[in-house]
């Protein structure tokens, strides 16, 4: 047995195999597989193989879609035998808000490149006569779904990989993985050990198991899942074609053909159960295990789904099969880094495994071999989970998650599993003034005010908030507003090199003041972007560090791993220790000066500075920025304060008419300013020059990570190139991901947008190619099925001198 490999994939089921396959076609050489039992044994084996194009955004629409590809060639390419049955798949829309749903997905498809129509119900009934559309309004036909036997297609990948040089051991366990003082990794096997320079967790259903070897853990729980074949389907016989797979919401079930039979796949909605409960950690001796199946949990939606095809409850039921699927706590798969250690990786948490597969072993072969992905990864990112994502979290999202396999999901949807997990000292006081919340990486953030004990009705159209947040954009905008927005990260970076080690990692160039600021972005070698950063000088050897609060995890591995061990840097996250109150409007200074000392005007207190002071008598950091586009403060107080100064605020500000806003005017104030968005707009797919940064780009600087690969870019013919614009729809604005067309051709892809409330504008980001990116080009946009003509901007409508920030 080898006992050195470049990379150990810990792991045989498809998920493993897939970037196995992946990383050795990529030329990756000294690659190895170890699995403790057969191929496929664990969740792989007994799974349906579902392959579905139509899935809830644009990035995972991409993973599908590739996958659907590489399966439909892969006995083409490597001469195994995959049973690749191209059905294509219709899922039924009962509400019209599924209706404007397989609209927003149609935008998908036509950017993407997947067939898919939308179809009344009496075409649902031509292309398969055997199904009762009662209640069905509409369904959205893909026609490029299918389903493959799951050890077919894994063990074609296993052949191909092992074609191209890489290694596979079967019935070999993986007992432990110790970190080496040279940065290695030490794998201890049944059969002896492994030194790797790098190791990838992708155990599936045993993927805890494996974090918690290298001290770590993951928000997986492993959901027991049935599906059902009948008996010999009559009608099947007489038929050359096969039936689509129909996804029906109403028994929460996928119904399709089975060679001669029918398959019915439940996903109830009520008495799930975890499998291996109570710890939901599988055994090690588990191998191509089923549970004793439980029929009546299922009742409710076997029935629903009996009655959509009647002629399956005509057949009977001949076998029950009941397996294991690990489900992450959002149902996205955990792909890359995992915090805090150097070459050791996650390919594991996929619900939809067999679909998903071939696009995570693609999408993360990339990032490991070189840096990143050419598409965004940050909603795949492991790292998207802190330490609060305790097994309790993990229960109750997964479940969460579960159940609503087959629920149509609507923008702005807060659901109730798993919250309150990190909360301001300001939670309670908010919350009794009607405060609605939602959640970024486990903290409870406002998003918008309920003034009348309102709640939301979610819609992809305007809806009854849409006045709400109109108020709290014009009470901004005019007087001033208040926003707690403690779940920002934040680090201090201290010590002797701390200047020259920023320099170095960071686009930007570093403040020589005390007290200067600025906006900062970590690139890849590649000049993509990483990360986006506020840093402010405190004093000589100390900088103050804010990112996203759904990068705190992320944001640190590239502070802390960046290091060398030769530079005197210290890094602390201080995210807990340190609140942040939003104080923003043109009558903030006075509500401001009415609680310190400190002077206020634009000499003593200039835009994009900041400083230690006190404010109603306590220590704070004051930082004058926002994201809002108006005059302003950003007060970062010790947490124990927050209280104090908030109180002291509201009372200052009573007689300028202060209000409380929330997340969703930031969106809408942030759009009329075109300030990008982290993880929308700057993502690992673009670099600055794409993002329309340069302005933050200092290239007559020392060296730092990306520039080299900056300075050929603007020598290179590019792709894409970011544009602003305002659209004239209707009732409902961009969200993100509609296609963008110039005639009948697709140019491009909404990144965000929303409704511009003070400038009465709907507005949008979007990427589309250089040709048609100049100011006054007009664009069309897909609007939920209506095409609504777009004109690209070239400067914010809301103050684009910035006259408001500087007054």
């Amino acid at each position: 047995m080898n006992n050195q490999a470049r990379i150990v994939i810990v792991g045989g089921g498809i998920m493993g195999v897939s970037l196995l396959y992946h990383l050795a076609e990529e030329g990756c050489d000294d690659l190895l597989l170890i699995e403790k039992g057969e191929l496929t044994s664990g969740s792989t084996w007994h799974a349906a193989g579902q392959c579905p194009s139509m899935v809830g955004n644009y990035n995972l629409a991409k993973i599908h879609n590739y996958g659907n590809w590489l399966y439909s060639r892969l006995e083409e390419l490597t001469g195994q035998y995959v049973s690749w049955h191209a059905s294509g798949g219709i899922r039924l829309a009962l509400t019209h808000e599924d209706i404007d749903w397989f609209h927003y997905m149609k935008g998908i498809a036509d950017n993407v490149g997947f067939h898919m129509e939308i179809i009344d119900a009496e075409k649902i009934k031509q292309i398969n006569p055997f199904i009762n559309t009662d209640g069905v309004l509409a369904g959205a036909w893909t026609l490029d779904d299918g389903h493959a036997d799951p050890a077919g297609l894994t063990n074609a990948m296993a052949l191909g990989a092992t074609k191209m040089g890489a290694s596979i051991q079967r019935h070999n366990r993986v007992t432990d993985i110790k970190a080496m003082p040279s940065g290695e990794w030490q794998v201890v096997t049944e059969k002896g050990n492994i030194i790797a320079e790098t190791v990838v967790n992708a155990a599936g259903c045993y993927a805890r198991r494996v974090a918690q070897m290298v001290g770590r853990d993951l928000p997986i729980v492993n959901m027991q899942h049935h599906y059902i074949v009948t008996g010999p389907v009559e009608e099947f016989s007489e038929r050359d074609q096969e039936i689509q797979v129909i996804r029906d919401p109403r028994a929460s079930s996928y119904l399709r053909q089975e060679q001669k039979s029918g398959l019915i796949g439940i996903y109830e909605q009520a008495n799930m159960t975890e499998a291996w409960a109570p710890s939901g950690l599988p055994p090690w001796e588990s191998d191509s295990e089923l549970f004793s199946d439980d029929l009546p949990r299922l009742m409710p939606w076997l029935e629903h789904a009996m009655e959509r095809m009647p002629l399956f409850e005509d057949a009977g039921i001949k076998r029950v099969v009941c397996g294991a699927i690990p489900h992450s706590s959002d149902g996205a798969p955990l792909l890359g880094p995992v915090t805090g250690l150097k070459n050791f990786w996650n390919c594991c948490g996929a619900s939809f495994g067999i679909a998903q597969a071939a696009g995570c072993g693609k999408y993360l072969t990339q990032w490991m071999l070189y840096g990143d992905s050419e598409i965004n990864m940050t909603g795949f990112d492991s790292r998207r989970y802190g330490d609060y994502a305790d097994k309790s979290y993990m229960n109750a999202k997964g479940f969460q998650d579960y159940q609503r396999t087959y629920f149509t999901p609507m923008p702005g949807e807060e659901l109730p599993a798993g919250r309150s997990r990190r909360k301001s000292p300001l939670y309670k006081k908010l919350k009794d003034r009607g405060c609605v919340f939602t959640e970024t990486f486990g903290w409870e953030r406002p998003k918008w005010f309920s003034l009348d004990g309102r709640e939301e009705n979610y819609s992809r159209r305007h809806n009854n908030v849409f006045d709400v947040v109109r108020a709290e954009c014009f009470a901004v905008r005019e007087r001033v507003g208040i926003l707690d927005l403690t779940g920002f990260a934040k680090y201090d970076v201290t010590g002797s090199d701390a200047e020259s080690y920023l320099n170095r990692i960071c686009a930007n160039t570093m403040p020589a003041k005390q007290g200067g600021m600025v906006l900062a972005h970590v690139l890849s070698d590649a000049g993509r972007i990483g990360a986006e950063m506020t840093i402010t000088r405190l004093a000589d050897n100390q900088f103050y560090v804010l990112s996203a609060a759904g990068a705190e995890l992320r944001d640190l591995d590239y502070l802390t791993q960046a290091r060398t061990a030769e530079e005197d840097v210290d890094i602390v996250n201080i995210t807990n220790d340190r609140g942040v109150l939003i104080l923003a409007g043109p009558r903030s200074r006075e509500v401001l000066a009415k609680v310190t000392e400190e002077k206020l005007d634009n000499a003593s207190f200039r835009w994009l500075s900041g400083k230690e002071t006190q404010v109603a008598g306590l220590s704070t950091r004051a930082l004058r920025v926002n994201y809002v586009g108006e005059l302003g403060w950003e007060l970062h107080p010790p947490m124990e304060h927050m209280e104090t100064i908030f109180d002291a605020l509201w009372q200052a500000g009573e007689e300028f008419g202060i209000t409380n806003f929330g997340l969703y005017a930031v969106d809408s104030l942030r759009m009329e300013k075109a300030y990008r968005g982290w993880g929308a707009e700057l993502t690992n797919e673009v670099t600055m020059i794409d993002a329309d940064m340069e302005r933050f780009i200092k290239l007559d600087k020392a060296d730092f990570v990306g520039k080299e690969a900056t300075l050929r870019q603007q020598q290179e013919e590019r792709l894409f190139q970011l544009v602003y614009f305002e659209i004239e729809a209707t009732d409902s604005d961009v969200h993100g991901g509609e296609p963008i067309f110039i005639a009948d051709k697709c140019i491009g892809i909404t990144t965000s947008g929303g409704y511009g409330h003070f400038v009465q504008k709907s507005l949008g980001f979007g990427y589309v190619d250089p040709g048609n990116s100049a100011p006054g080009t007009e664009l069309d946009v897909d609007l939920l099925g209506e095409r609504c003509r777009a004109t690209v901007l070239k400067d914010p409508v809301y103050d684009p001198e910035n006259k408001r920030l500087r007054a």
